[in-house]
């Protein structure tokens, strides 16, 4: 039985492009179940609890925003004046921030960022800076990063106190400077 050479080039052609074509197709069904992997991938969610205190913009001040966990959702309280007799205010929800938010707040690599966490309007969004970065960056004199209403600067932990303060006063009323090198 001698087979033409022209018919038996065709059943060759239509054997490879069959070969291939069930090739692409095995492959192609691989990469759809890899990537249905990888979106399947939960990112671990970032520990929050390293926000859990209070802030100050200051060391020297007392607190003033208080981040805590109630009914198992993150709130912040800023500290009312002495004129609202109570301490803190109502508790506002807080929420998770997405690392890659991170440049619309603060100028940081967000690799060097463990979490972020801010209010749904983000008037105020925290972020911690992983402690090996804070250490190394001269710009960094705290792991707390604050974004206050179009303002970014550092913030730091302090203890929480429940002493009503009139953060309203201005600051500076009780300030005296003494001239330097008068010998008193």
């Amino acid at each position: 039985m001698s087979v033409r050479p022209n018919v038996f080039y065709k059943r060759l052609t239509a054997l490879m492009v069959a070969m291939t074509a069930s090739s692409a197709l095995f492959l192609s069904a691989c990469n759809n179940s890899d990537t249905q992997a990888d979106t399947k991938k939960v990112e671990t969610a970032a520990d929050l609890s390293i926000f859990e205190g209070c802030y100050t913009v200051s060391h020297d001040e007392p607190a003033q925003i208080k981040v805590s966990q109630q009914g198992g959702a993150w709130v912040m309280q800023m500290k009312e004046p002495a004129s609202a007799k109570r301490v803190w205010d109502d508790a506002e929800p807080l929420e998770m921030i997405a690392n890659n938010d991170i440049p619309t707040f603060f100028s940081i690599d967000p690799d060097n960022v463990d979490a972020v966490i801010g209010r749904p309007d983000r008037v105020l969004v925290l972020a911690h800076v992983k402690p090996v970065y804070a250490n190394i960056d001269p710009l960094l004199d705290s792991e707390y990063l604050s974004y206050i209403y179009k303002g970014a600067n550092t913030i730091y932990r302090v203890e929480c106190d429940d002493v009503n303060t009139d953060i309203l006063a201005n600051p500076h009323a009780n300030i005296v400077i003494d001239n330097v090198g008068t010998g008193s």
